[in-house]
């Protein structure tokens, strides 16, 4: 059945939204302003998909040379939405979730950060490998789903990653034994099941991992690795990632490194970083660097200051402010990512730190135990957001405030509640954009603890 509609707003996701009979139907490359012919697709209880049949009037904010495939994975589901309109929009679904879920009314958002570089900006890829009517294909999912569309250039990820991708495709190609080589989900045979890239955004330096169910080549291994390492001498680590799983889990735990080192190094706001395979480091190097300066600059931070980096990874929060307080704590599940935050702290000659391993909300109460009590706390959780123990425990020891960084406003409204009803008032709020012509938003909000700001 085809409509004829307008489209009255955007989901969290860049679908448009129109309604039939006040009944929402989501419209994939659909843009509010715009009158559409919108086919229906599924319906539900609540809310329905709807499939653009015919653009009749367009908004003056789309871009039109954008290719469809990038819409239809994700890859750039905001791509169709010139760039001073994706922030605006991410700038007012931050201003909602606050009144909504928080019941902020008016609270004074902070202008979003743009980014400089909106394209070609990812410094990591996860790419999954198939054989599509017998040839390797690389490229990305279709929305909720795991059919393949093969892609060439992933536009928002550095060229040179591409660049890598599909030589590597071409390489492979070339051996004709696309079934035994490419990983097929429904039979579980074949042997390589995705690349994952890393290009340092300072340094350069590469890792490529390849996701393999087992750690034997079905083809030649120094013949192919050799062309590589010459066609891209930044290739500074190459491993193998053995993952024998049923699962659509694209890592599994065990790592074998077969040309180079463990790690590769790059730099963040003037410090040195080793990188492992397993390791969380942000994707835009250059707006992380906004993000982070953010957070200092939420801190107000003192040279007697003792600060916490919860959910650590290798160390870039603390580590960034090591010289500029007096100590750092930090913890991280990853163990791989502890070792890195050792070392990283040796490589830019801090006696000042410590990391451990384990979840922020078990060690914690720990360090509170032992006497530890920080000025600040940064966090910087998974989208879930944090663990109610987490904050009970954080606000417990008084820091004066909490700087959170946010990955998903959503769960970040949701803990603005918890914080207030432990004690710590929402001061601020900035979004920073570091996933331009995404729907990923970012931010940092601060909490300050409200007993103590009365002291003062």
């Amino acid at each position: 059945m085809v409509f004829t509609s307008d489209v009255v707003d955007l989901t969290h996701e860049g679908q448009g939204v129109v309604k039939i009979g006040g009944f929402p139907l989501f419209v994939e490359n659909a843009l509010p302003g715009e009158q559409i012919e919108v086919r229906v697709t599924k319906v539900g209880k609540n809310f329905g998909f709807g499939r653009l049949e015919r653009l009749i009037k367009q908004s003056p904010f789309r871009m039109n040379e954008i290719n469809l495939d990038y819409l239809r994975t994700g890859i750039a589901d905001f791509g169709h939405l010139q760039y001073e309109q994706q922030l605006e929009y991410k700038q007012k679904q931050v201003v909602e979730l606050l009144h909504k879920t928080a019941h902020k009314e008016n609270f004074p958002v902070e202008p979003i950060l743009p980014a400089e570089q909106t394209k070609a900006y990812r410094n990591k890829a996860q790419v999954p490998v198939r054989e599509i009517n017998g040839q390797i294909e690389t490229g990305f999912y279709r929305k909720n789903s795991h059919q393949l569309v093969p892609i060439s250039d992933f536009y928002i990820q550095d060229p040179i990653i591409d660049n890598l991708v599909n030589t590597i495709r071409d390489g492979l190609r070339a051996f004709g034994q696309a079934s035994k080589i490419a990983y097929n989900e429904q039979t579980r045979k074949g042997w390589l099941r995705n690349l994952v890239i890393r290009r340092a955004y300072h340094s350069h330096e590469i890792m490529l991992v390849f996701v393999v169910t087992n750690a034997k080549f079905p083809f030649p291994q120094k013949e192919f690795l050799a062309e590589l390492i010459e066609k891209f001498p930044e290739l500074k680590s190459i491993q193998l990632n053995i993952n024998k799983t049923d699962g659509s889990f694209i890592l599994g735990k065990k790592y074998v490194t077969i040309y180079g080192s463990d790690t590769i190094k790059d730099t963040m706001l003037g410090k040195t970083y080793e990188i492992s395979a397993p390791s969380f480091y942000q994707v835009n190097t250059s707006q992380a660097e906004k993000l982070y300066q953010t957070a200092y600059e939420f801190a107000e931070l003192k040279q007697e200051d003792t600060i916490i980096d919860a959910y650590s990874g290798i160390g870039t929060i603390g580590l960034s402010v090591a010289d500029q307080v007096a100590r750092v704590y930090g913890m991280e599940v990853i163990p791989a990512a502890v070792t890195n935050a050792i070392r990283n702290a040796d490589l830019n000659h801090f006696n000042n730190v410590k990391y451990e391993v384990g979840a922020a909300e078990e060690i914690m109460p720990q360090w509170l135990e032992d006497g530890i009590k920080p000025d600040v706390i940064f966090v910087d959780p998974p989208r879930k957001g944090l663990d109610e123990r987490f904050i009970e425990t954080a606000t417990k020891v008084g820091a004066r405030s909490v700087i959170y960084i946010s990955c998903n406003p959503a769960t970040f409204a949701r803990d603005v509640i918890r914080f207030e009803q432990n004690g710590y008032q929402l001061e601020r709020v900035r979004p920073v954009d570091l996933f331009p012509q995404t729907h990923h938003i970012e931010l940092v909000g601060k909490f300050t603890n409200v007993e103590k700001n009365n002291i003062m």
